[in-house]
C-alpha cells in the first residue's frame, strides 16, 4: 500500500483549486480500498473520496486520507431480448463509457454524453441531462459499507434516486461505491424533448446522432475544464410549487420552465443567473461563463474563498431579483475532509 504525503490535488479537481492533502492513495481494487480504509481508521483520519473531482470544492489544506478511485473494468452480465446488464468499475471515465455503450449498440445513456467525472460518481448525484437521469438505467450499486464493514449491493429502488440526489448524498461517509450495475436497452428509445436538442437532431432520429448532437451542444456552451477550470453546471435548477411558479411567471412570462410530478415546476437556473446580470461577469478571478451563465469558472489561481465570494454574490442577486434561492451542485469540503453546508 502506497500512501503518499502532502499531495497537491490541483490536478485531481476540475475547478483546479490548490489543495494539499496530508495523505493520498489511488486504489484499483476492492481489497486495496479496504486496506486504505483500515489505514485511515488506525491513524484516526477522515476519508475524502475522489471520483474524477468534477463535482467538488476543496480547501487549501486537507488533514485526511484522500482516496482516488481507479477501479476499472466493464463486464457483461445478464441479457434478455430487450436489455443487457453491465457491471462497470467505479474508476471508469464516464464519457468514455457512454461512447463505448453506443458502439456496442446499447442505449439509454446517450443524453448523458460529455458529462465529466467517473462512473462511480454518477449514482451519487444521479447525474442528468436533456430529460434523462442515470438512475433510470441503474439496476444496482455495489458498495463497501463502512458501517457494516462489508461489501454489499444496493438495489436502485433502495438508492432513492431523485433530482440530483440519492442515499449516497444523505449518508456520504458510509458507502464507498466500487461498481455500478447498468441495465441498458438493445433498441433505442430516444428522449429528444428539449428544444435545442430536438432542433439539432433534424430528421436523423438515431441514437448515434442523438449522442453526436448532445456532445456538440455541450461543447458549444460549456468550457473545457482544461482551458477554463469548472465543475460543469454550478447550480441546480430550482424546483418550486405551482403557487410560487404562478406568482413568478406573472412577473416574468418568458421564464423557461418544465412541469414536474407532485404539482411542482422546474425553472432554469441559467436563465435566472443571466437575467440577474451575471452571464460573463467576473468577481476577481472567478466568474460565470460568457456562453453559459450556469457555469462558474476559475479564470486564474482562485482559492476556495474566491469561489465562495462569487457564488454567494450570484445567489444574492438572483434572490433579490426573483425571490428564488439557488442551490450549488458541487460538494463543499472542509479542512478535515468532511462535507459541510454551503
Amino acid at each position: 500500500m502506497n500512501i503518499e504525503s502532502q499531495v497537491q490535488l490541483k490536478p485531481f479537481n476540475t475547478l483546479s483549486l490548490d489543495s494539499i492533502a496530508s495523505h493520498f492513495i489511488k486504489v484499483q481494487s476492492v481489497q486495496a480500498l479496504q486496506e486504505a480504509l483500515l489505514f485511515a481508521e488506525t491513524n484516526e483520519l477522515n476519508v475524502l473520496l475522489l471520483s474524477g473531482g468534477s463535482n467538488m470544492m476543496l480547501p487549501e489544506q486537507i488533514q485526511a486520507l484522500v482516496i482516488a478511485m481507479d477501479i476499472q473494468g466493464i463486464e457483461f452480465l445478464n441479457e434478455d431480448e430487450h436489455s443487457q446488464t453491465l457491471k462497470v468499475g467505479a474508476g471508469q471515465n464516464w464519457h468514455d463509457f457512454v461512447l463505448w455503450t453506443t458502439v456496442q449498440q446499447l442505449y439509454g445513456l446517450q443524453n448523458l454524453a460529455l458529462i465529466p467525472g467517473l462512473v462511480g460518481a454518477s449514482p451519487v448525484q444521479n447525474i442528468g441531462a436533456y430529460g434523462v437521469e442515470v438512475g433510470e438505467f441503474i439496476q444496482s450499486v455495489e458498495v463497501f459499507d463502512r458501517k457494516l464493514n462489508q461489501v454489499t449491493s444496493i438495489l436502485a429502488s433502495d438508492c432513492h434516486f431523485t433530482y440530483r440526489h440519492s442515499i449516497f448524498k444523505d449518508d456520504p461517509n458510509r458507502y464507498v461505491i466500487t461498481h455500478v450495475i447498468f441495465k441498458l436497452l438493445k433498441f433505442p428509445d430516444l428522449k429528444i424533448n428539449y428544444g435545442d436538442l430536438k432542433t439539432a437532431m433534424g430528421d436523423e432520429l438515431t441514437a448515434e446522432n442523438l449522442q453526436k448532437q448532445v456532445i456538440h451542444i455541450r461543447q458549444s456552451k460549456l468550457p473545457d475544464p482544461k482551458q477554463y477550470p469548472n465543475v460543469g453546471s454550478f447550480f441546480k435548477n430550482p424546483i418550486i410549487n405551482q403557487t410560487e411558479f404562478s406568482q413568478l411567471i406573472a412577473k416574468f412570462p418568458n421564464i423557461p420552465h418544465y412541469p414536474q410530478t407532485g404539482n411542482q415546476v422546474k425553472i432554469a437556473a441559467g436563465w435566472l443567473i443571466d437575467q440577474a446580470g451575471w452571464k460573463g461577469k467576473r468577481l476577481d478571478q472567478v466568474g460565470m461563463f460568457e456562453k453559459q451563465a450556469l457555469v462558474l469558472v476559475n479564470y486564474a489561481n482562485a482559492t476556495l474563498t474566491d469561489v465562495q465570494a462569487t457564488y454567494h454574490a450570484v445567489q444574492k442577486d438572483v434572490f433579490d431579483t426573483f425571490g428564488v434561492r439557488l442551490e450549488p451542485e458541487p460538494v463543499l469540503f472542509n479542512e478535515f475532509g468532511l462535507i459541510q453546508n454551503h
